[in-house]
């Protein structure tokens, strides 16, 4: 692995200090003991779900202690449901079990619609994932468009797009799989990226060897080193299938858990609201265990030591941002393509002149970017705390489960919960419950980020190379120094990927927040256009957050860049 040769010089320095200081030789361990892979495997290379029992010397069995974390939280969780004042905001268990008992017809029928739409959705936007990751692997200089136009699709307003799906397909569950699969490609296409690209370059050099081609390269090489990379983004993936087909199902289905959650929110019935949230979030929970049982048993071989040469050709400065231009360019022609090849009616499929014509050249240009600029500072300045306390959060909890592998039982279940629970039903009681200033949003955008996040720097610690943590075991390094020395480098091209993917999502859950409850912002002011047919606003307001996407997704792949060329430069090869 890149990077990392000053850091275990750093322990070898270490081991060997004392002898040092004394004018005599570096004494080393008489007897070296490094991690076997039993042991390795269960601080990181095992499951998605590391538990302490895994460990050795600890006689506590995985299921006992997840059986006891379970059972705490369910006390907890009633606990809590009976605080004064708490019978407005949350249903207990009891309350749960006792309405699903009551309605558990009704709610089988309606999970088999929304898993329908769900899975559908998972396999189509999953599969246009490896496709775009293929031929942005194949075409490196389509990469740049390819990501800039998944990057522009998976950031679309739900409160926008969701009303014009209904539009365009009418009655159906064809708007539940789209915003499925476009809920999961873009994750999924970034966590591949990487993967593919996190190969050591001798196994390139021996597949050439052999007069092999790239189709070799792809099929024997890159496609294995992928494998926790792509189970990575599938869990990602997965409750944001769910939640995609719910928020479908709220444009106007008539069937599905989504259209139960919606109508019990409307009746204030808050023992159905909390039942539906925790179906949909049992659901999601059981989808990433089973992806993460697949991913055990695909990767059975430890991750290797990646040698790369750092790239000695640096492209000059102007060359990215022609790039983007370029790519802003191609991603304008096909907006405008599109709308004239589907022969979209004018009124409410805008084109990229209609918005300029809005912004700029009519008599009330000067009103319409007033009010644009207004609601589009209200949004970001509370998109960006919750975007960087999110990213935290995420990390930290990676460090803390591999620091301390028992905290997985409890942190993973209930971080796999909030991801999967309705942000429509949990932002306007998280705001109820935090007040309508910033905490409340900043806390809502923290809650999206920080899955992702933690399910990718979960996976990029685990790929810190067996023979680095020998060297690590070898001199008897702490917990904490192969943290920071190993798994922490090796976890940067995880991390980057999913701070890159979590720009738009930061972007998407600040909107919706202010959609939904706190009236302001730029998803109150598309919620308000939308509803008075003012499509002006509507899709200028689309451009400027997708655009403000854009620009943040770049600025994070400029910082990646400057990292990745001393701790991963294979990352940085076309």
């Amino acid at each position: 692995m890149t990077g990392l040769a000053p850091d275990a010089g750093a322990v070898r320095g270490m081991a060997g200090a004392d002898g040092a200081a004394g004018g005599t030789e570096p004494t080393h361990p008489p007897h070296p003991q490094p991690l076997s892979q039993g042991e390795r495997g269960a601080d990181l290379h095992t499951s998605s779900l590391p538990a302490s029992g895994a460990r050795r010397g600890n006689v506590v069995p995985k299921a006992v202690l997840r059986a006891t974390w379970l059972l705490g939280a369910l006390v907890l969780w009633e606990a809590l449901s009976r605080l004064p004042g708490a019978a407005f905001l949350i249903a207990g268990p009891v309350q749960v079990t006792s309405w699903l008992g009551a309605n558990a017809g009704l709610v089988t029928r309606a999970m088999a619609v929304t898993l329908k739409a769900a899975a559908l959705g998972f396999i189509a936007g999953n599969l246009a994932a490896v496709v775009l990751a293929l031929v942005s692997l194949a075409l490196p200089r389509l990469e740049r468009l390819i990501a800039a136009l998944a990057l522009l699709v998976f950031c679309l307003p739900l409160v926008a797009t969701g009303p014009i799906l209904r539009v365009l397909y009418g009655p159906g569950m064809g708007p539940q799989i789209t915003v499925a699969a476009l809920a999961v490609c873009f994750t999924t296409y970034l966590s591949l990226m990487v993967g593919l690209r996190a190969a050591p370059a001798s196994w390139f050099e021996l597949v050439r060897s052999y007069g092999r081609g790239r189709l070799a390269e792809l099929s024997v090489v890159r496609c294995r080193a992928a494998v926790p990379y792509l189970i990575a983004g599938l869990q990602i993936a997965a409750p944001g299938a769910v939640l995609g087909a719910l928020v479908g199902e709220f444009t106007g289905a008539d069937r599905g858990l989504g259209v139960l959650t919606l109508r019990a929110m409307r009746g204030l019935d808050l023992p159905a609201t909390t039942a539906l949230a925790t179906v949909a979030a049992g659901v999601s929970i059981l989808a990433y265990a089973a992806l993460g049982a697949l991913g055990r048993w695909l990767s059975v071989a430890p991750a290797p030591t990646l040698l790369a040469a750092v790239p000695d050709h640096t492209p000059p400065r102007w060359h990215g941002p022609l790039r983007w231009l370029v790519t802003g360019i191609a991603v304008l022609l096909l907006w405008q393509g599109l709308m004239d090849a589907f022969d979209l009616n004018a009124f409410f499929a805008k084109r990229p002149g209609d918005v300029w014509q809005f912004l700029m050249t009519v008599p009330e240009a000067a009103l319409n970017r007033a009010t644009l600029l207004q609601a589009f500072g209200q949004t970001m300045i509370l998109t960006v705390p919750g975007y960087l306390a999110g990213l935290i959060l995420g990390a930290g909890m990676a460090a803390a489960v591999v620091l301390r592998p028992g905290l997985a039982a409890a942190l993973l279940p209930a971080a796999i919960a909030l991801r999967s629970v309705p942000i429509v039903t949990t932002a306007p009681l998280i705001v109820l419950a935090l007040g309508r200033g910033a905490t409340g949003t900043v806390t809502i955008v923290a809650v999206m980020i920080f899955f992702p996040t933690l399910v990718a720097c979960l996976n990029g610690l685990r790929q810190t190379p067996a023979q680095v943590e020998d060297v690590f075991a070898t001199y008897s390094a702490t917990r904490w120094q192969r943290l920071v020395h190993a798994q922490v480098p090796a976890m940067l091209p995880a991390f980057f990927a999913s701070a890159r993917m979590a720009v738009p999502a930061a972007i998407l859950a600040a909107t919706t927040t202010e959609w939904l409850a706190t009236g302001i912002g730029m998803g109150s002011l598309m919620a308000l256009t939308a509803s008075t047919s003012a499509y002006g606003m509507l899709w200028s307001a689309v451009a400027a957050l997708s655009l403000t996407a854009a620009l943040g997704y770049v600025a994070v792949e400029a910082v990646e860049r400057a990292v990745l060329r001393i701790y991963g430069p294979e990352q940085l090869a076309r």
